[in-house]
């Protein structure tokens, strides 16, 4: 439409000079040595405006070419690149990485070039052909600098499922260093490699932060962060003032929490410190009754087991028929040799959930008593009862 418009005007400017022309008397001489050629000016100006004209044309003709050949090119990058992603989630990863190296060549933009790449080499990937994966990266990175948080990114979940944990992490710092974006996914990339690496203090840190993303998986962050927390406590079991800073840092709710209780118990008490360990199983065992704490309790044994005794046996009030309990209280009394309180709360035990735990630790008591055919009797007992759960 518009090319028959500017015919329209040009013609219309061509008879209006015309018109004009025929009121001139002048000539013109055009002289190009050794020619010269003298025309009359309403000729030239006919003459000026026609070869403008062929001009025009031949100029829309070469465009009009050289225009189908950049569609005739998007199309087909297009249609490359719509088969690839195709092809790579039906399976056919063959067929995925060809076409979408095909679309990378043709592609002139740095999007659609990034994007090739990482189809093609996460197609690679899937091939297990490593060398042609990483090269499609390196050159994704070479032709499209501007989609390099894309291509880095695609190299961390390569350099993750590698177990190249370290060299991940490097990457991440890179692309933090270049100013690339702390997406969601890029975080969880980085989340994942920490976790890996042992790196719990940096996981932690990251749980927080996706915590406050609202396309981040809120049970899952949880979940990673109450892990990485346990074994942040395991981490510091050698050293106690770590160990006394980590848990001081943690809010009195997480410290409700039993799984981080026990973790924080068993540390302590593997560095000889049962006065924290005890306050920390007897301020929780009343809210959680984790028979894992009250197991701990008859582990930490110091110079206040009478005390630890009477707390337990408070706690026996509202729980007279845990079994785990009666055994801790079984194990307590044994200790400060307290032989017939001992027996009965571990015969208590037996009967309400026949234990190998038990049987042991009556064999133990019968054997102090220096009844040795029955400690044998219960050691039996302790043995069958461990390899049924064994089978």
């Amino acid at each position: 439409m518009k090319l028959i418009l500017w015919l329209l005007a040009l013609f219309a400017a061509a008879v209006a000079v015309t018109l004009a022309a025929k009121n001139m008397t002048g000539r013109a001489l055009l002289e190009m040595p050794p020619y010269q050629i003298e025309l009359s000016l309403d000729h030239f100006i006919i003459g000026v405006i026609a070869a403008f004209f062929i001009f025009y044309i031949v100029v829309r003709i070469i465009l009009g070419i050289f225009g189908f050949s950049r569609r005739h090119r998007h199309k087909k990058t297009d249609e490359m690149l719509l088969s690839g992603l195709k092809a790579y989630f039906e399976g056919d990863f063959v067929k995925a990485q060809r076409n979408t190296a095909i679309a990378l060549k043709l592609a002139d933009s740095s999007t659609a070039q990034a994007i090739c790449a990482v189809i093609a080499a996460r197609s690679a990937n899937k091939l297990d052909e490593i060398t042609e994966r990483d090269q499609y990266l390196r050159t994704a990175l070479h032709q499209a600098p501007d989609e390099k948080s894309l291509c880095l990114a695609t190299k961390t979940e390569f350099l993750l499922n590698d177990r190249r944990y370290e060299e991940a992490l490097k990457t991440l710092q890179s692309l933090y260093a270049d100013g690339g974006l702390q997406s969601t996914v890029v975080l969880q990339l980085e989340l994942e490699a920490q976790q890996q690496a042992g790196n719990w203090d940096a996981v932690i840190e990251l749980t927080e932060v996706l915590a406050k993303r609202q396309s981040a998986n809120k049970t899952l962050v949880r979940e990673l962060k109450h892990h990485a927390q346990i074994e942040n406590i395991r981490s510091k079991a050698s050293d106690l003032q770590l160990l006394n800073q980590y848990w001081q840092h943690i809010s009195p709710m997480e410290k409700m929490d039993s799984k981080l209780s026990v973790a924080a118990a068993r540390a302590y008490i593997s560095l000889g410190n049962c006065t924290i360990a005890n306050r920390i199983i007897e301020q929780n065992v009343p809210i959680t009754w984790d028979n894992e704490l009250i197991e701990l309790y008859a582990e930490c044994l110091d110079y206040h087991v009478n005390r630890q005794i009477e707390c337990a046996e408070v706690w026996l009030k509202s729980q007279p028929n845990n079994s785990q309990l009666l055994l801790t209280l079984g194990k307590l009394c044994t200790y400060c040799e307290l032989w017939g309180k001992a027996q009965n709360y571990l015969e208590a035990s037996l009967s309400v959930e026949p234990g190998h735990k038990a049987h042991f630790a009556l064999a133990q008591l019968n054997e102090k008593l220096g009844k040795h055919e029955l400690a044998m009797n219960h050691y039996n007992k302790g043995l069958e009862l461990t390899l049924k759960q064994l089978s």
